[in-house]
C-alpha cells in the first residue's frame, strides 16, 4: 500500500475541491438509492401493479451492491481506482436510466439489480480515492465529511423520494441520478489523473459467485414461500436444496481461496458470529420497516409520498442522533457493551410499537414510535463494528469489518423479504375477512385490491375504510413478527464478549456506522483509515510540534521544526515556495529559517535552502519521535511484528510533519532567538 502523499504529487486548490465534489456526489447517489426509494414504492405499485413482488425493488438493490463491493475494491487496487470508478459510474448511470424507463415490476427489479451492481463500486471506490488523492494528515477531516453523507442520504431519501412523486412522477426518483452522475463522471475524467500503484489480488469469483447465490436463493424462497407458491411445493423446496447446496459449496471454495471474500475461520471468535447475527437483525429491522412504513402512511393514512417522508423523519433522526452520540461516548469511555443490549431493546420495543398503530393513528403516536425505533437501531449500529475490530488479530482486520457489515446488508435483504412475506399472506386473509362484511362495485377483484393499492381510493367510503383496515391489520402483523426477532438480538448481545477498546477503534467510520453499503477495505487500509482520522484530532499544530522538539531533544520552536522537516523531504528548497505553502510573508517566516542556519542544520544557497548532515539527523530523531507517538496509536496491533504496519508508520511520520496543512503553525508564535 502507498499512502497518499509519499513520492506522489497531489492534487490541489481548484483540482482537489472539485475531485472530492464529485466523489462526494456519487456516493451521495448511491447511498440515497438505498432510502429514496422507499417512499415512491407505492405509487410504483400503483403504476406497474405487482405488489407482491415489492419487496424485490429494494432488495434486488442491496443484494447487488453488496455482493459486487469485495470485487470493486480489488478490482480497483488491481487495475487502477479512476477507471473502475467511471466504471461503477457508467453501470450505475444505465441502470437508473433503466429503471426509469420500465414498464413493468420485472424490468423494474432487473434494472434494480443493475443499478446495486454499480452502486457498490461507487461507495468503495470513492473512499479508496480519497486515501489517493489526500494527504493523511488532512484525510481523516474528509473521510468524516464523506462519512456524513450517509447521514445526510439517511436523512433526506425519502423526503426526495416523497418530492419527486408528487412534483414530477416516481420515475424521477432515478432519472434525477442522471445529470449529477454526468456531472461527476465528467469531473472525474478531466481531474483526477490515474495513480501509477497498483496491488496484486487472487480474486474469490467463485466464493462470490456461491455466497450470492445462496442469498438470492434464500431470498426467493422467503419471498415466495406461502404467498405465490405454497411451504411443500416443489419451487420453494428446490430453492432451499439449492441455497443449501451452493452455502455447501461456498464453504469448500473458501477453504482454497488464497484470499476468500469471508474466511470461515472468523466464524471461530464468537464476537464475529454473535456481532454478525445481531447486525443480520439489525438490518433486518431497518429495512424492512422503511420499507413498509411507507406503504402504511401512505395507504393506510392516505397521506401523500412527500408527506410520508416527513413522517419518516423521526425515525431517521433518532438513528443519526443515537448512532453518533454512542460513538462519542464509546470514544469517551471505552465502554461499549451496554450500547447493543439497550439498542437492541429499544428496537424491540419500538416494532412493537409499531405494530399497534393503526388508520386512528395520531400523527404524535407515531412520530414517537417512529423515533423510539429509530434510537434504538442507532444504538446498536455503531457498537457492532467497533466490537469485531476489537475481537479479531491484525490479518483478519479489514475481512472481519466487511463481514459485520455484509450480515447487515444481507439481513436488510431478508428483512424485506420477509416482511413483504407476511404482509402479503395476511392481506390476502384480512381483505376476504373484509369483503365478508363488504361488497365490491362491479368489476372490481379481491385480486386487484391486493395487486394495487391505488384502486382503495375509487372505492365507495363505507367499502374504503373496511379494506384500509385491512391492510393497516396486515402491516400491524408484520411488525408483531419483527419484534420477536429482535428480541432474538437482544438476547444474543447479553453474550456479546466486551474486549477493551484499541485506540484505532476511536476513530469511528460513520458510513458503516450508518448503514452504508459493505466496506472493502484491507487490514493495512482500515489502519490506515483509523490513523489517519486520528492525526487529524491530534492537538494543536504548533503544540504537536513543541512536543516532537522535546521528545527528540531538539531545541527548537515549532515554526523551525515544521521548516527542518519540509527542507529535510525536499532536500532543497526556494524560501519564497517554503513561506507561500503556509501562507505567510517571507519576512515573516525569515526568522524561523535564520535559526536553522545558524544551528548549521540548513545553508542557504543563493534563494535555496539546503539541509545538512547535522539537519538530516536531527530531522531522523523527529521522525522518530513521531513514529513512536504513532505506535502508541497502534497498541495491541503488534506493529514490531508486522513489516507492513511499520512501513505505514514510517511513511505517515514523513507525509504527516511538514504538510501544507498546518498555515496556522506559524502566525500563532514568535521564534526564540539561537542560543
Amino acid at each position: 500500500m502507498v499512502v497518499a502523499g509519499a513520492g506522489r504529487a497531489m492534487p490541489k486548490g481548484r483540482d482537489l475541491y472539485v475531485i472530492l465534489g464529485a466523489l462526494m456526489l456519487a456516493m451521495l447517489l448511491a447511498a440515497l438509492d438505498q432510502t429514496i426509494v422507499s417512499t415512491a414504492l407505492p405509487t410504483i405499485v400503483s403504476d406497474l401493479g405487482g405488489l407482491n413482488h415489492l419487496s424485490w425493488v429494494v432488495t434486488a438493490y442491496i443484494l447487488a451492491a453488496t455482493a459486487s463491493t469485495p470485487l470493486w475494491g480489488k478490482l480497483g487496487d488491481q487495475f487502477g481506482r479512476k477507471r473502475l470508478f467511471q466504471t461503477s459510474i457508467v453501470i450505475f448511470l444505465a441502470g437508473s436510466a433503466l429503471c426509469g424507463l420500465s414498464g413493468s415490476m420485472g424490468q423494474l427489479i432487473a434494472f434494480r439489480a443493475l443499478q446495486g451492481l454499480g452502486g457498490g463500486g461507487l461507495m468503495v471506490l470513492a473512499m479508496a480515492i480519497v486515501g489517493d488523492v489526500v494527504p493523511p494528515r488532512e484525510r481523516g477531516r474528509y473521510q468524516g465529511i464523506f462519512g456524513a453523507v450517509f447521514g445526510v442520504a439517511s436523512v433526506a431519501g425519502p423526503l426526495l423520494g416523497g418530492f419527486f412523486v408528487d412534483s414530477l412522477s416516481w420515475r424521477w426518483v432515478f432519472y434525477v441520478n442522471l445529470p449529477i452522475g454526468v456531472l461527476a463522471l465528467i469531473a472525474i475524467a478531466a481531474v483526477l489523473h490515474a495513480t501509477s500503484e497498483r496491488g496484486r489480488h487472487k480474486i474469490d469469483y467463485l466464493g462470490t459467485v456461491l455466497l450470492a447465490g445462496a442469498a438470492v436463493c434464500l431470498v426467493l424462497m422467503t419471498t415466495w414461500g406461502g404467498t405465490q407458491y405454497p411451504w411443500g411445493s416443489p419451487t420453494i423446496i428446490g430453492l432451499g436444496v439449492a441455497s443449501v447446496v451452493l452455502a455447501v459449496g461456498w464453504g469448500f471454495a473458501e477453504r482454497r481461496a488464497a484470499e476468500p471474500v469471508l474466511p470461515l475461520h472468523l466464524f471461530r471468535s464468537s464476537v464475529f458470529s454473535l456481532a454478525s447475527a445481531i447486525s443480520f437483525v439489525v438490518g433486518f429491522a431497518m429495512f424492512g420497516a422503511l420499507t413498509y412504513l411507507s406503504i402504511f402512511l401512505q395507504v393506510v393514512k392516505g397521506i401523500t409520498p412527500t408527506l410520508s417522508g416527513l413522517h419518516l423523519l423521526p425515525m431517521m433522526l433518532g438513528l443519526l442522533t443515537a448512532s453518533i452520540t454512542s460513538g462519542q461516548v464509546i470514544t469517551r469511555t471505552g465502554r461499549y457493551k451496554i450500547f447493543p443490549i439497550f439498542g437492541t431493546a429499544i428496537t424491540t420495543l419500538g416494532l412493537f410499537l409499531c405494530s399497534r398503530l393503526d388508520e386512528t393513528s395520531s400523527t404524535f403516536t407515531m412520530s414517537v414510535y417512529l423515533c423510539v425505533l429509530g434510537v434504538g437501531l442507532g444504538l446498536v449500529m455503531q457498537v457492532l463494528v467497533i466490537a469485531v475490530q476489537n475481537a479479531v488479530d491484525y490479518q483478519d482486520l479489514g475481512t472481519a469489518t466487511s463481514g459485520a457489515t455484509f450480515f447487515r446488508s444481507i439481513g436488510g435483504s431478508f428483512g424485506v423479504a420477509a416482511f413483504g412475506s407476511v404482509f402479503n399472506s395476511r392481506l390476502a386473509v384480512n381483505l376476504a375477512e373484509a369483503l365478508q362484511k363488504v361488497k365490491l362495485p362491479t368489476g372490481v377483484t379481491p385480486e386487484t385490491i391486493q395487486r394495487n393499492s391505488a384502486a382503495l381510493r375509487r372505492l365507495p367510503v363505507a367499502v374504503r375504510g373496511e379494506l384500509i383496515h385491512a391492510y393497516a391489520l396486515s402491516i400491524q402483523t408484520v411488525f408483531l413478527w419483527a419484534a420477536p426477532v429482535a428480541a432474538v438480538a437482544f438476547v444474543l448481545t447479553w453474550f456479546l464478549r466486551e474486549v477493551p477498546l484499541r485506540k484505532t477503534s476511536q476513530a469511528v467510520d460513520l458510513g458503516e456506522g450508518l448503514g452504508g453499503a459493505p466496506t472493502s477495505r484491507s487490514s493495512l487500509a482500515e489502519l490506515d483509515r483509523a490513523l489517519t482520522c486520528l492525526i487529524t484530532k491530534d492537538s494543536a499544530a504548533r503544540e504537536m510540534y513543541e512536543g516532537l522538539a522535546r521528545q527528540a531533544g531538539v531545541a527548537l520552536p515549532a515554526g523551525s521544526v515544521w521548516a527542518l522537516v519540509r527542507v529535510d523531504r525536499d532536500g532543497t528548497v526556494r524560501g519564497a515556495e517554503l513561506a507561500e505553502r503556509v501562507g505567510m510573508t517571507v519576512d515573516h517566516g525569515r526568522p524561523y529559517v535564520d535559526r536553522l542556519v545558524d544551528d548549521g542544520l540548513v545553508e542557504r544557497s543563493g534563494e535555496n535552502l539546503v539541509i545538512t548532515d547535522a539537519g538530516r539527523a536531527v530531522a531522523g530523531r523527529l521522525y522518530e519521535a513521531r513514529r513512536k507517538g504513532l505506535a502508541h496509536l497502534l497498541e495491541g496491533w503488534q506493529p514490531e511484528r508486522n513489516p507492513e504496519l511499520s512501513e505505514l508508520l514510517m511513511k505517515l511520520c514523513q507525509t504527516t510533519l511538514g504538510c501544507a496543512a498546518e498555515e496556522r503553525l506559524l502566525t500563532a508564535e514568535r521564534p526564540r532567538p539561537a542560543g
